[in-house]
Parts: structure tokens; C-alpha cells; sequence
């Protein structure tokens, strides 16, 4: 038996952020990653756009989160030496009749709290970028684009440099309560399966989070955890045209559709990304998953983002990545909050879930390490003056090597 007195379960940005956050000396950290390698699904599949909080409902977590998490990603990444650009962002109304729309998205963003919003006109806009082409906009200084890979990886490095394990290709199968905690039964990356116990436990799976949350007894649909699957893909502009803009645009939302709308974000090497759309996924989805994106949908993107960049052409447009993010609301349903919790009503005292943290879940996470250190700083304690067995599997730095215990 092993004896651990944190194990965080999952290895993407806000798994990682949290562990970087908890670990410290003389407590034991252990970080279970089912993939190769750390943040490879939802984290790295995605606008890399550090958000403001526009858009959510003010008062929820995801728009606290993501307002906080912006205000601490910043100084994070200058620490961590992750590339990153303050670029803000526009907003545009491509039509009059979208006007009334954007108005009441700005006041949303300002009872988030999200500062130094403003509206621009369109000659306003227009002096901002120039081939933009639009009524009116909002303008959101505090918005900024970063590189996701490079945060994964530092946040990793963070978390083992403050004494943190990491282990890949490592899946948790088994969760039964234990006098001293949960004891976990975990299968290594040749197949085997080995035990031990944890005092605490953070769910951050992604986009297993309700699974992990059914190991420990909670029965997700019940619960509020089920999860839905929205596919997001992305095209990428061709280098000629990739400097029509210096910063994201992004329409107005669409009501009907739960997403942000086909937005235009530059990245850090200077390529220009059109996406995400939305497609629901069928259930099964998990038990084959698979980050195609399909051509045929290039002229749907071109439509989408020439209302807003005319000088566009079908042809500028190439298929470049897709994501998948859990959400907890399905087709035509309200969206729902993050779901941050620590089960000890249910008898599981220790044990916290974070299910159906999509975006803004990057740039929240610094926030939503904080919120869970909050919740477990009575049990935390100042951690065990002892070193344990190492883990019958020791996952090198880049998911190679091996040592046995």
C-alpha cells in the first residue's frame, strides 16, 4: 500500500494548475494522466485567447473565474516564462439590428466586472483594424492570446519542481473509501494494475470528469455531472492574408448556438486561425474518439468570418485542428456553470470535482486552483514528514524512462 496525501486526476492546464498550486515540501503530490503526454485534449485544443469574462452570468463561477484567472494568467506566464501578448479584443456588430445586442453584452461584461470595456464606432473600429469591416464594436483591452503547449508545459514543470509526480499513461480504475482517505486502484502504462491510498482527491479529468466522479460513487446524470461532447474545428488562413488582423474578432454570439461564433485569432507565430464551430457528438463519441476536421465545411467558415473580414476568399481558408469540449448542458439547453465542489455531504470528505470546465476553463484555471485550495485548506495541513515508495511506474520527463519501485 502507498500512502499520498494529495492525488490530482488529470494533466491538463487546470489539473496541472492545481497541483502546482497544492504541492509543497513534505506533501506527497501525484498527478494521473490517462494520455502520453500532459494537457493533450482540451488544453491544447482550443483559441489560446486569455479571456476577459464578457460573456457569462455576472455572479457565476465561470465569470468570477475567468475574470480573476485573467488577472492572475498575466504575471503567471511572465513568471513562467510562457510567450503571451495583451492584445485586447473586438467584439463586432456586422449588422443595425445586432446593435441592441452588442450594447447588452458590454453591460454583462461590466457587471462581470471586466474592466476598461468601451464601445467603438465604426470609423473607431476601423482606425483599430483596418480590414475589419463593421457597425460598431466592443472593445476589451484585458483580452490577450497566449501559447497553451508552452503553459501545459511549465505548469507541469511548476508542479514537479515543488515536489509533485507525474504519472502518464496512468488510469485511474477504482476508487473505495478508506479510514485514511480513498484507496485508488490505478492501471500503469504496461497494464498492471497497483493500489494505494490518498488522503485527498481533485478531479480534473476534463472530459472524463463524470466518469472519475462515478468511480467515487457519485451517479453523474443524477449528480448535475453527465456530460455532453461539442466538437469544435478550426481553419486556418493562408500566410498571404494571415496579417489582416493584430488581435482576436469575434461576432456577436448567436443566441441559438452554444459557442462564441467562428472567431478570427491571430497566434503568437503570426498565423491566423478562423473556429471553433460547434457540432454535438453522439455519446459514444469516447469509446472512439477522433480530431478530424472536415473540408467540406470550409465554405461555412468562409460565410461566418467574411461579415466581418470581406477580403477573405474560400480559397484562403485550410482544415487545421478540431477540439472537444464537456459541456454540462446538451442541444438548445441554458449553459451551465462549472461545477467546483467538494463532495463531503455526500460522504466523501477530501474528494473534489471539477466537471464540465471548458472555456474559459484556460484561463480560469490560476482562479479555480486558488477556489480548490480554499476548499481543502482544512485538511491540507502542512503535509507528512515522510518520503513514500515511489509509484510502481516512474513516467520520465517526456512520458520515457522507467524505474520499478
Amino acid at each position: 500500500m502507498q500512502d499520498v496525501d494529495l492525488t490530482v486526476v488529470g494533466a491538463g492546464v487546470v489539473g496541472l494548475a492545481v497541483a502546482a498550486r497544492l504541492a509543497a515540501p513534505g506533501r506527497t503530490v501525484w498527478i494521473l494522466e490517462r494520455n502520453r503526454r500532459a494537457g493533450e485534449e482540451t488544453s491544447s485544443r482550443n483559441s489560446q485567447v486569455i479571456h476577459s469574462g464578457l460573456y457569462y452570468r455576472p455572479g457565476s463561477l465561470k465569470a468570477e473565474a475567468c475574470v480573476a484567472g485573467n488577472r492572475l494568467l498575466y504575471p503567471l506566464c511572465e513568471r513562467l516564462g510562457v510567450p503571451h501578448r495583451r492584445t485586447g479584443k473586438l467584439v463586432v456588430a456586422s449588422s443595425g439590428e445586432e446593435l441592441p445586442a452588442l450594447g447588452r453584452l458590454a453591460r454583462n461584461g461590466e457587471a462581470c466586472g471586466v474592466e476598461g470595456i468601451r464601445l467603438l464606432e465604426a470609423g473607431e473600429v476601423r482606425r483599430v483594424e483596418p480590414h475589419v469591416r463593421a457597425r460598431a464594436a466592443i472593445w476589451v483591452p484585458s483580452t490577450g492570446i497566449l501559447d497553451a503547449a508552452t503553459l501545459v508545459r511549465a505548469l507541469a514543470a511548476e508542479a514537479r519542481s515543488r515536489g509533485a509526480e507525474l504519472l502518464l499513461q496512468t488510469r485511474l480504475v477504482a476508487v473505495e473509501p478508506a479510514p485514511e482517505g480513498f484507496r485508488l486502484t490505478v492501471r500503469d502504462p504496461d497494464g498492471e494494475l497497483f493500489r494505494y491510498t490518498s488522503r485527498l482527491v481533485v478531479n480534473a479529468a476534463g472530459l472524463e470528469a463524470d466518469r472519475v466522479a462515478a468511480l467515487a460513487g457519485i451517479e453523474p446524470e443524477a449528480a448535475g455531472y453527465g456530460l455532453r461532447f461539442a466538437k469544435g474545428e478550426y481553419f486556418s488562413v493562408r500566410p498571404a492574408k494571415a496579417g489582416l488582423i493584430g488581435r482576436p474578432v469575434y461576432p456577436l454570439p448567436e443566441a441559438e448556438v452554444a459557442g462564441l461564433g467562428i472567431h478570427a485569432t491571430p497566434d503568437l507565430d503570426g498565423r491566423l486561425r478562423l473556429g471553433p464551430d460547434l457540432t454535438w457528438l453522439d455519446p459514444g463519441w469516447r469509446e472512439s474518439p477522433e480530431f478530424s476536421v472536415d473540408a467540406s465545411k470550409r465554405h461555412a467558415f468562409w460565410e461566418a468570418a467574411r461579415r466581418y473580414l470581406p477580403e477573405l476568399e474560400p480559397e484562403d481558408l485550410e482544415p487545421e485542428m478540431a477540439g472537444v469540449r464537456p459541456k454540462l448542458q446538451g442541444p438548445g439547453e441554458p449553459p451551465r456553470d462549472f461545477v467546483l465542489r467538494h463532495e463531503a455531504d455526500r460522504g466523501l470528505p477530501g474528494w473534489v470535482d471539477m466537471v464540465g470546465i471548458e472555456s474559459p476553463g484556460l484561463t480560469a484555471s490560476p482562479a479555480l486552483a486558488e477556489r480548490v485550495a480554499g476548499l481543502l485548506a482544512d485538511l491540507l495541513g502542512s503535509g507528512r514528514e515522510r518520503r513514500p515508495r515511489r509509484p510502481a511506474t516512474v513516467i520520465g520527463e517526456e512520458g520515457i524512462g522507467r524505474e520499478r519501485a
